[in-house]
């Protein structure tokens, strides 16, 4: 189960503009969030029928307070124990609102923590959900370069010393932009999208056999690199053997798998005096033709087609 904490949440929210601030249960920050839905009690708190779904944050805004405010003891004692039916990782006042006595007592019972923002429900429900759906989700990491070359997220791996770092910085020579080299982390987005991205402590950072360590962003500038990118193909780089058989037509696709996320895999042979940067380009643009709906391949086999069938009908017509 993928999950963070509510310490998490805290930390993180500065880069997100989340504006969280801890009112109560800096004990339970260790409380866990499983899930990107949330929810805004809204008529749960009446005595409209509603349903509390376990496990999600409960945003209360200026409608939820107000109302818990106004109403009796009895209604309110109705209410909190609609809240009590769930397991809470922790509940959030938007709108800088006081958070009213009942609703600590409450969270000090439940053991969950209190926190508010300064935003209005609606700007901060789309903020957070954003953000939590990028950190919950599946995620794995790989060894290689990712690289965006004409927009085409393009995944390079192969064998440690094989010369994925060379390729990425010629291509980035060429004017297309670094995603992460080496250490590559991949999440799988809704809809089954892979996006790649650094760590931020190698992030811009590329390692050069014979030159050491060096900063992309600081050497060509920030249209050179990317904080993320969308993969779209993945590239093997293999040395190159001169028995083995490579392919040469392109009939046959080759798929490589991430995450359950199926994506056209194609197998580079390296040799001295070979660019593996052109093909890698061209790869690219071969990708932007079969995106337009045009595959270049299934074109050549057609007209081979055609071809071999007016050669029959001729030497029939013989």
């Amino acid at each position: 189960m993928i999950a963070i904490t509510v310490k998490d949440l805290l930390e993180e929210e500065p880069e997100k503009g989340l504006n969280l601030g801890l009112v109560f249960g800096d004990e339970y920050l260790s409380n866990l969030i499983t899930t990107s839905n949330i929810q805004k009690p809204g008529l749960l708190l009446t005595d409209l029928p509603e349903e509390l779904h376990q496990g999600r944050i409960q945003i209360l805004g200026g409608a939820e307070i107000g109302y818990l405010n106004s109403i009796s003891k009895e209604k309110l004692k109705k209410a909190i124990e609609k809240l009590n039916k769930s397991n809470l990782p922790c509940m959030v006042i938007t709108r800088d609102l006081k958070a009213p006595d009942f609703l600590i007592d409450f969270a000090r019972k439940k053991e969950i923590t209190v926190l508010v923002t300064s935003l209005t429900s609606s700007s901060f429900i789309e903020k957070l959900i954003k953000h939590l759906v990028e950190r919950l989700a599946p995620m794995t990491t790989l060894h290689g370069v990712c690289v965006d070359v004409l927009g085409i997220g393009v995944l390079i791996f192969g064998k440690s010393g094989i010369g994925k770092s060379e390729c990425a910085l010629e291509l980035i020579m060429r004017g297309h932009r670094l995603v992460a080299d080496d250490v590559i982390t991949i999440r799988k987005m809704p809809t089954s999208i892979l996006f790649g991205m650094a760590s931020d402590v190698i992030k811009y950072h590329m390692e050069i056999r014979g030159l050491g360590i060096v900063n992309i962003k600081d050497l060509f500038g920030i249209t050179a690199i990317r904080e993320r990118k969308q993969i779209d193909i993945v590239v093997e780089m293999v040395q190159w053997e001169p028995r083995e058989n490579y392919e040469r037509l392109g009939f046959d696709e080759n798929i490589y798998d991430i995450l359950d996320v199926k994506l056209p895999h194609i197998k580079v042979p390296v040799s001295p005096g070979r660019s593996v940067a052109d093909v890698v380009e061209v790869a690219a643009r071969n990708q932007i033709l079969k995106f337009m709906g045009y595959n270049p391949t299934l074109e050549f086999q057609r007209k081979l087609q055609d071809a071999m069938s007016r050669d029959v009908k001729e030497r029939l017509k013989q």
